[in-house]
């Protein structure tokens, strides 16, 4: 390549070794446009800017420059498009020039030289009108362009007209031939049916459906007069570039305006999300129609005053709408976070933040029809997903015989799907997903789809999107074989690292998506344990060690760990032999190291784990004269011997032991120990006609060993049965293999035995009904606050003995895994105990004033529960007093003062079940530890994960399967990282009593009898 170059804006360092060093902005301009980020932009239009061809741009029109554009740089003599060819690209000249020739015959040979194109020229605007280009183009020297394809230059040409005509240079007017001019070319397209305007880019500010919900045109209602009350400066004419708009109101005003009405608002965002509920359904329009919902300059109106309608408002509608503001508010702020959702979904791909793309991938985490896909192709998803609804049942979506063009997934409502001859063959609803079988196998639609119900909401990918994701998937996978077979499959993952002087280098990481467990195994070590290079090297390393009991369990993964230890290399010199060998037995000891740190309380009590490391500790000491560096491996080997066969905690991380420190605290040994398979588990079980036998058995017992032994004792005969018999009256029958029954029974429930065909006549014990009085005199001695400390002090010494494993156990079946649950089984029934009792308490309350007394008592409770960060009890109570046997009780919430009945209501929004939790999990994410989480949720992720999810498939273990199960796991981790440290807030001599209370709360249980206790303290209206 000669050198003889006009000056270039690009400095292109030719390496000796032939590598190029491409400067920063050029690498974020080779980047997809929706995978730039707001860095790469900032680093190219801090380029751009400074490029004197750039200075008649407008920096609005620049900025969108730097979104679409792709650098492009050719030598002298290129061809960049020839007359009569169809455009593609739109192009800007940086450098260089170009000659423009054009040939009234077709023939080369008639060819002459029109003009030269220097740097600053823009051209190929035919692009808009499909025309062919007039005249052929050509690079006379070394020439370095900005291109923008057809469908992004559109964009930009509709947004830009004004600011775009001033540059663009027809070509066509150079060649003296008739053409039009793009603007009005566009705006006539613009009014045709078939305009690209609403054809690709549809209006967001459109509502989704044709008649507004009644409760959203009342809650504009309220919002509208509550203005026009307080706020009347805030809805007037306004003038704005010469015009006026009557009886509008600027969106930024409107943010902080909700934000000072009520906390139910806990950020502009939240505000932005319930005036969108508003827009969506056209009770707030934009002025011009042109914006969705936005904290900006931008004018809105409500409908009434959009459609001139002057309402005068009465007295009595004031005091009315004023009454109705709060409940108005809080049904935005729950409607809010969806409509600010398919807000995201429908701005155009490119307009999505990296906060929206993050926002649309949480969403699809919880979608039943993708959980199947992996992270990366999620990610990829979000940048493209668009958003489509339908008003009226019966529509057709598309036709049976239609060619492919999209796939579907349900947001919300159902559809049918017929076949021709066959009618309705199935109803798919929300969650399901159809259309991808046509554009995979790229036939035609093989059934007719119709809404069954009005309004329904659909995201759909564009075929383009969807072949190009599977390719892109296919190429960045990875498939490692042995013998022919597929052992461990990668997914290779592109990141670019930044040099220290300013390139960007184009780097690879590698996930792993599935394989054999001894291939991860191997994986790991050999890249993952002691890895500096990756930065989710420990990411990696502990996924697998919270879920390895899912497909390597110790009696596997222990023989394995050391057949690494003892592995040998065969090839290379002596030297490269041992260092080899060395650095492989320290991967193993360290992997072991990092396996005791994760699953303390898990390995405590395994004897499977303590032959192994007996077994490992003798090799060591066999190794340690060949091997010297292994002394401190040894010690922290010895260390973990040590802390096994302790009776110190099993919180204990016995690695951070200190040398001196052989004592266990005072207080270390009164902490609650969690339950181990091998305590003695002392327990009833009854006959039918209630007489009883005590049985003293270990925790692991199964339902066989509890059945032998029971018959024994009560004299029973053969085909017995083993039944939890609820307060209901409701039984359930275990099974043989069924073990730790007893941690898992009800609240009131107990254990029967009895033969198979007496069944039916268990009854539950009078006892099972619960208390008849409330402790009602009691409460009024404990404060809320000493109340919540107690609690908290309670649920996490439970929260505490939980391991991860038994929320695995839990969900993928302990029969499976032959181990117990009883901790987390305790940790759960707390959350139902605390739930209703609640609900007792003010049922068994009959007097009016101390049933209101206890409601504020119960709901300053959740309030200290919540500042201790206590979210299992916060939710437990919320969820108490939600009950219908106390939400029913209009006559208690009415003389409830209202600063109570705000708190509740900001409560209730927390607990807002939308678009999965998000309120809730949001929330979460701004806390520090210790937290006690909400745990039936975090038990609803991994059973969703795990049913949504295959296990195996090929015979390999689907390792983002068991990403998604770790990633719960980690949650309880970082819930735990720091050790509670409550101070306690009452005198100390009542500490006792309140504690004793807390541990020990009597309730009902039954439904049924709740609900009949509350009708008789308040009957039912007739």
């Amino acid at each position: 390549m000669n050198d003889d170059r006009p000056d270039s804006v690009v400095n292109t360092l030719r390496q000796p070794e032939g590598v190029t060093m491409v400067s920063e902005w050029i690498s974020c301009l080779d980047k997809r446009p929706c995978d730039r980020t707001g860095e790469d932009l900032d680093v190219i239009y801090s380029k751009l800017k400074d490029i004197r061809v750039f200075e008649k741009f407008h920096p609005l029109l620049l900025q969108q420059i730097c979104y679409y554009g792709y650098y492009e740089d050719l030598e002298k003599g290129v061809t960049l498009f020839r007359q009569g060819d169809i455009g593609t690209n739109w192009y800007t000249v940086l450098s260089g020039s170009l000659e423009v020739q054009i040939s009234e015959t077709g023939r080369a040979q008639d060819t002459v030289t029109l003009c030269t194109l220097g740097p600053g020229t823009s051209f190929g605007e035919s692009i808009l009108t499909n025309r062919p280009r007039h005249a052929t183009v050509i690079t006379s020297d070394y020439t370095e362009l900005i291109r923008i394809e057809q469908k992004d230059f559109k964009i930009l040409w509709e947004r830009n007209k004004q600011l775009m005509e001033g540059v663009i240079t027809p070509i066509a007017a150079l060649a003296g031939l008739p053409h039009t001019q793009p603007s009005e070319n566009v705006q006539r397209q613009s009014g045709s049916q078939n305009s690209t305007k609403s054809e690709d880019i549809p209006n967001p500010a459109t509502p989704i459906i044709m008649v507004p919900s009644e409760k959203l045109v009342r809650a504009g209602h309220v919002l509208r007069t509550v203005l026009l009350t307080r706020a009347p400066h805030m809805i007037r004419d306004r003038k704005f570039h010469l015009r006026t708009y009557r009886r509008c109101m600027v969106g930024t005003e409107m943010v902080d305006w909700l934000l000072q009405q009520s906390s139910l608002a806990h950020s502009r965002n939240q505000a932005i999300g319930m005036w969108q509920a508003l827009v969506e359904e056209g009770i707030v329009v934009h002025v011009c129609h042109e914006h969705q919902f936005k904290d900006k300059y931008l004018f809105y109106r409500f409908h009434d005053d959009d459609q001139g309608v002057n309402t005068v408002l009465s007295t009595a509608d004031k005091k009315e709408c004023e009454e109705e503001l709060q409940d108005t508010l809080l049904m935005l702020a729950q409607t809010g976070p969806d409509a600010m959702m398919r807000m995201i979904l429908r701005k155009l791909p490119h307009e999505r933040t990296v906060e929206d793309l993050e926002i649309i991938y949480e969403e699809l985490l919880h979608i039943k029809a993708l959980s199947h896909l992996s992270t990366m192709v999620k990610r990829e998803l979000a940048s493209v997903l668009l958003f489509e609804s339908h008003a009226k049942a019966g529509t057709v979506l598309f036709n049976q015989g239609d060619e492919g063009k999209s796939w579907y997934i349900i947001l919300k409502g159902s559809v049918n799907i017929v076949i021709y001859g066959k009618g309705v063959v199935c109803t798919l609803h929300e969650g399901d997903d159809f259309g991808k079988l046509a554009l995979v196998n790229d036939a035609p639609r093989a059934a007719t789809i119709v809404l069954r119900e009005d309004n329904c909401h659909f995201l759909r990918v564009e075929k383009d999107d969807f072949n190009r994701i599977l390719r892109d998937v296919e190429a960045n996978t990875v498939r490692l074989k042995e013998h022919g077979q597929d052992v461990l499959i990668l997914e290779k993952i592109p990141t670019n690292t930044q040099a220290a002087d300013g390139t960007v280098q184009a780097h690879y990481k590698y996930s792993v998506m599935a394989g054999t467990p001894e291939k991860m195994l191997e994986h790991l070590l050999e890249t993952r344990v002691d890895s500096k290079v990756e930065e989710d090297s420990d990411a990696v390393l502990e996924d697998f060690l919270l879920t390895h009991v899912i497909f390597m369990p110790t009696n596997h993964l222990c023989p394995m760990l050391l057949s690494h230890y003892h592995a040998e290399v065969s090839q290379g010199s002596d030297q490269e032999a041992l260092d080899y060998t060395l650095t492989h037995k320290k991967c193993v000891l360290h992997f072991v190291q990092e396996w005791v740190n994760i699953a303390s309380l898990a390995l405590k009590g395994d004897v499977t784990f303590g032959a192994f490391l007996e077994e490992l500790h003798n090799s060591i000491l066999d190794d340690l004269s060949t091997y010297p560096s292994l002394r401190e491996d040894l010690d922290a080997v010895e260390n973990i011997l040590e802390w096994k066969e302790s009776e110190s905690p099993a919180h204990e991380k016995p690695l951070a032991k200190k040398k001196n420190q052989n004592k266990t605290p005072p207080e270390e040994k009164r902490r609650r120990q969690p339950i181990k398979p091998t305590d003695e588990n002392i327990f009833k079980v009854y006959c039918a006609d209630h007489t009883y036998s005590t049985l003293r058995l270990p925790m692991d017992s199964t339902v066989q060993e509890i059945v032998y032994h029971a018959r024994d004792k009560l004299c029973l005969g053969d085909d017995l049965v083993l039944c939890e018999v609820k307060s209901t009256g409701e039984r359930r029958v275990f099974k043989e293999n069924d073990m730790c029954i007893t941690s898992g029974l009800g609240i009131n429930s107990r254990l029967f035995i009895t033969p198979r065909e007496h069944l039916d006549a268990l009854t539950p014990l009078p006892e099972q009904d619960g208390p008849s009085l409330g402790s009602l005199s009691t409460l009024e001695l404990m404060s809320s606050k000493e109340m919540a400390y107690h609690m908290t002090v309670y649920e996490w010494e439970l929260f505490s003995c939980v391991h991860e494993f038994e929320l695995i156990y839990q969900v993928f079946g302990r029969y499976k895994f032959k181990k117990i649950t009883a901790n987390l089984d305790l940790f759960l029934r707390r959350f139902n105990e605390v739930q209703y009792w609640v609900v007792t308490e003010m049922v068994l309350t009959t007097n009016l004033s101390k049933r209101v007394s206890l409601l504020r008592k119960f709901v300053k409770l959740a309030a200290y529960c919540k500042q201790h960060q206590n979210l299992n009890s916060f939710f437990a109570i919320v969820m108490g007093l939600s009950n219908i046997a106390v939400s029913r009780l209009s006559q208690t919430w009415e003389k409830l003062p209202g600063k109570f009945k705000k708190m509740f209501a900001d409560f209730e929004t927390l607990m807002d079940p939308s678009r999965n939790h998000r309120v809730y999990r949001l929330s979460i994410t701004k806390m520090s530890p210790p937290i006690i989480p909400f745990m039936p949720l975090l038990m609803k992720d991994m059973t969703f994960t795990h049913e949504g999810n295959k296990t195996y498939f090929d015979g390999l273990v689907n390792f983002e399967k068991t990403h998604m199960i770790a990633q719960t796991l980690k949650t309880i981790r970082f819930c735990r990282m720091i050790p509670l440290d409550l101070e306690n807030p009452g005198p100390l001599k009542t500490s006792p009593d309140i504690a004793v209370y807390i541990r020990n709360l009597q309730v009902i249980d039954n439904q049924r009898l709740l609900t009949q206790l509350s009708h008789k303290l308040e009957p039912r209206k007739t």
